[in-house]
């Protein structure tokens, strides 16, 4: 009786060539982007205490509610949380380690969250995310360079349709004047309110401004405006960064009903949007949030960050006519009988000290079977070794990608050969 063949879980997918190639480029190109701004990298856990989340998200949300996978270690009692989102995480280590006692920090990260959703195209179960994070700059300078951070990574990646909306949340004093008249404007119009909605209302009224139902999209639109309550400093600050971002050629909308839920965002706010992947599907989102540092229980100071989902992108990329080269080997080493075995081993190292990427073949098979693996792998030369070359004291250097004939060069001087053939051949072929 064999045993039960295992699934990964729900919404949390392997990623296997030819896909995993895609996520390849694209990360080493998000390390050259990130260093290109002067941000390195940090890796915080995946698994947090579960307070770190309910602190800095709040607890009256849908991630905290419904979404995160939290449990109980039973070793020692802790309550953990696989992390939802990266900024929690990496605003808690940056406390921890006292990094802004350094001066300022520009820091990013990738790596997997995870929330409890409903599986769909381009949202799953187990994400990624591209995260960018400036702590300890107050000013509206390090606002536009998040945005033309962004800007750039889209332009490299040759991406289409997609734009920019930002807002400005102002200060905490001025959010609670706006919430207070708009707390005022739904509970007068009560009956109007979908069940999140009213839900809202009490807890969180920002966030009925981010309903998606059509029905509330009227009554949303005729609700007070936040831009409307901003003071004199919020106002210039807004308007430095509209600035900052118009000089550099990036195109905007102000959207007016772009909000964040939690308190601790203040002043900018702003995300990248797509029509095609969906109704006003967001592939980053940013924005400034001077108040989570203290609300986490470090020493007040100033952070912007925003936020990439790598799915959407990725698909985005593709569809926005993205060419991925797959990774392939420079040299294929076929080799049969023991003695061959042993100087393929040889050979393919001192290959690899030369910096090449070389595929010895294992598993035996006739030299004819070892021949079509060469030329499947898609590695530039063969180089093949019997018993017969080793008597000799030669091996075979076979071209794959072209016609030409197959050489036979000392063992000695192979890797000259190799190397003149992989990279003379291109010189020569440039003049």
């Amino acid at each position: 009786m064999s045993a039960t063949k295992l699934q990964a879980v729900r919404g949390m997918n392997d990623i296997l060539p030819p896909e995993s190639d895609w996520w390849e480029e694209f990360e080493e190109r998000v390390r050259t982007w990130a260093r290109a701004y002067g941000y390195r990298p940090i890796r915080t856990p995946i698994v947090e205490p579960t307070a770190l989340f309910k602190r800095a998200i709040g607890e009256v949300t849908d991630i905290v509610e419904k979404e995160m996978y939290s449990f109980e270690d039973v070793l020692n009692g802790e309550h953990l949380t696989l992390r939802p989102e990266g900024t929690a995480g990496c605003v808690r280590a940056v406390i921890e380690h006292n990094l802004l006692f350094q001066g300022p920090q520009r820091l990013y990260y990738l790596g997997p969250m995870f929330r409890h959703e409903r599986p769909q195209k381009g949202r799953y179960r187990q994400f990624h995310q591209v995260g960018i994070e400036a702590l300890g700059f107050a000013g509206p300078d390090i606002d536009a360079e998040l945005i033309l951070m962004g800007a750039r990574l889209w332009d490299e990646l040759g991406l289409q349709d997609v734009r920019l909306e930002i807002n400005s949340l102002g200060s905490s004093e001025e959010r609670a004047a706006h919430r207070r008249a708009l707390v005022e404007y739904f509970r007068a119009r009560y009956d109007e309110l979908d069940e999140d909605g009213k839900r809202r209302l009490e807890r969180n009224p920002l966030r009925i401004l981010d309903s998606k139902n059509p029905a509330m999209q009227e009554l949303i639109e005729g609700a007070p405006r936040l831009l409307d309550f901003l003071g004199e400093e919020s106002r210039a600050h807004f308007e430095r960064v509209l600035s900052l971002i118009e000089a550099a050629g990036v195109p905007y909308r102000i959207n007016p009903r772009l909000v964040r839920g939690l308190d601790y965002y203040n002043r900018t706010v702003f995300e990248w949007v797509t029509p095609r992947l969906g109704a006003q599907a967001t592939i980053c989102a940013g924005g400034r949030y001077d108040g989570l540092i203290e609300q986490l229980g470090g020493r007040p100071a100033p952070a912007a960050g925003f936020a990439i989902g790598v799915e959407r992108l990725l698909l985005l990329w593709q569809m926005s006519g993205g060419n991925v080269t797959p990774k392939v080997p420079d040299v294929y080493v076929v080799h049969q009988g023991e003695r061959a075995e042993a100087v393929a081993f040889q050979l393919a190292e001192r290959l690899r000290d030369l910096g090449l990427d070389v595929v010895l073949h294992c598993g035996g098979g006739s030299f004819k079977s070892q021949m079509k693996k060469a030329d499947a792998s898609g590695a530039a030369l063969a180089l093949i070794l019997g018993e017969d070359e080793v008597d000799s004291g030669t091996v075979g250097l076979k071209p794959l990608r072209q016609e030409a004939p197959q050489q036979r060069v000392a063992i000695e001087a192979c890797e000259d050969a190799v190397m003149q053939w992989l990279y003379g051949q291109e010189e020569g072929d440039g003049a």
